[in-house]
């Protein structure tokens, strides 16, 4: 058997752990098929919690699952006994316990090299660990004052623990996310809210839907598998990359970042197909008649908005979109005082935490210090362009069409961070192309308070009015 694993590995041009851990995601598939066919609630978190320990065990060894039940028995404990405050807790406790494994493992280096660990699947374990907290913590306070997403997904009741631990693993799908609630993953199991019989039907079928996302996993890795030696990432540390000009450098960059989105792209596809032949993905009726089925809950990213975002404003809405969610709910909005708007502060500080939650390496956090100075960039961009008056439109042309350039040379720059991972190597390439990534970002935010824009029209006239 090893021999056989030995080969297989090689043909492909992987190591053995991550051909192991790819056969490991890929049977997700089939047991989320299994999991909807369980009958009754308490079997299915039985099967739910089984089922992703195995895999667990099968990819990564016997030790993954000791690490997973770290943050496990610490967010229920605090459930348990500390309600009022277990949000806080649980965070607390669930990113040390994270951060410790990060710096323990050094995961990224790993991942570089060929190599795999357990840590991935504890990133997206720990944000649903949290999440439980915080929504157990908002189901004892009033509702008038609760945001919409603090309504939808709050817990007035303890969990029980097959529950809890039935969610938590559910079926592998700690391996890669999506990330969902809690509440969600119990309306589902017991038949409930938008998974419950209505006069739209029973179940929506989600077979057709699979096969899509099964159709696009495999686009996503043959064009990677293809790329992939045509743009190495060593080419930044080679004689002949400091030869060339400066497009041609920043040329690479973006080819570089392009390519390494398709193997994101890949696995986010393989977990939506998962997840939404399990049911957990279905989210709801479209208007239209025949109503079609939803599955924006499956849903990690949207390729063709990423790669022609219009503005950097837009990526956190169409990129790794659940762990955005996540971010936006959990630390993002609880940051802005009642009455006041978010600024700076609250996308640099949601940032920081993205980072640290990715890992400690340099890269890591320069890369998302990047992505707050890029989006308060675009967002300068956007203001002039909804200032511009309706009879120049094409002024407000322009301005879209140097927002999408704007947001395709920065974030290609900024990502060769969160690729290359390590400082000397990150400074590196950005000086290469002379820091124009974060020059840019920097200069229109500067420019904004010397140059602010009126309000839009719009306004103005309603003020008249």
């Amino acid at each position: 058997m090893g021999l056989e694993m030995e080969s297989m590995a090689a043909a492909i041009g992987v190591s053995v752990p991550v051909l192991r851990f790819l056969l490991c995601f890929v049977a997700t598939i089939p047991v989320s098929f299994i999991w909807r066919l369980v009958p009754s609630p308490p079997a299915k978190h039985l099967y739910a919690f089984a089922s992703g320990a195995l895999l667990s065990y099968l990819s990564f060894g016997f030790s993954s699952n000791l690490h997973f039940l770290v943050p496990m028995l610490l967010g229920y404990a605090s459930m348990v006994f500390a309600r009022n405050h277990c949000g806080i807790i649980t965070f607390i406790l669930g990113f040390g316990y994270l951060i410790g494994c990060h710096v323990f493992y050094m995961s990224g280096d790993a991942w570089k090299e060929g190599g795999i660990d357990a840590t991935g699947a504890l990133m997206v374990l720990t944000l649903k660990v949290i999440s439980s907290a915080i929504n157990y913590n908002d189901g004892v306070l009033k509702e008038e004052g609760l945001r919409e997403s603090q309504k939808k997904n709050r817990l007035i009741k303890l969990p029980s623990l097959i529950e809890y631990f039935g969610y938590c693993l559910c079926c592998g799908s700690h391996f890669a996310g999506p990330v969902y609630e809690m509440k969600d993953y119990l309306d589902c199991t017991e038949g409930k809210g938008i998974w419950s019989y209505s006069e739209k039907g029973p179940s929506p079928s989600p077979y057709g839907a699979t096969i899509r996302a099964l159709l696009q996993a495999a686009f996503c890795m043959a064009l990677y598998v293809y790329l992939v030696p045509q743009f190495p990432l060593s080419r930044f540390t080679e004689p002949i990359y400091q030869e060339w000009g400066f497009w041609k450098r920043l040329s690479y960059q973006y080819m570089s970042g392009f390519t390494a989105r398709w193997k994101y792209y890949f696995i986010w596809s393989i977990s939506e197909a998962s997840i939404i032949l399990s049911g957990l993905g279905f989210s709801g009726w479209t208007e239209s008649s025949p109503p079609k089925p939803r599955w924006d809950n499956a849903k990690n990213v949207d390729i063709i908005g990423v790669e022609f975002a219009k503005s950097s404003v837009q990526l956190p809405l169409v990129w790794n979109i659940q762990v955005s969610t996540w971010l936006r709910h959990y630390v993002y909005e609880r940051l802005v005082k009642p009455s006041k708007k978010a600024g700076f502060f609250q996308l640099l500080a949601t940032q920081t935490v993205s980072a640290v939650w990715h890992g400690l390496y340099p890269g890591y956090i320069i890369f998302f210090v990047q992505s707050a100075l890029m989006i308060a960039g675009s967002r300068v961009i956007y203001r002039w362009q909804q200032a511009v008056p309706p009879t120049m439109d094409i002024v407000k042309k322009i301005l879209v069409f140097i927002n999408f350039t704007y947001t395709i040379l920065v974030l290609n720059y900024s990502c060769v961070g969160f690729i290359v991972l390590s400082l000397h190597e990150t400074l590196a390439s950005y000086g290469s192309v002379n820091f124009i990534g974060t020059i840019v970002p920097i200069a229109l935010i500067l420019l904004s308070y010397v140059i602010k824009p009126p309000r839009p029209a719009k306004s103005k006239a309603r003020k008249e009015e």
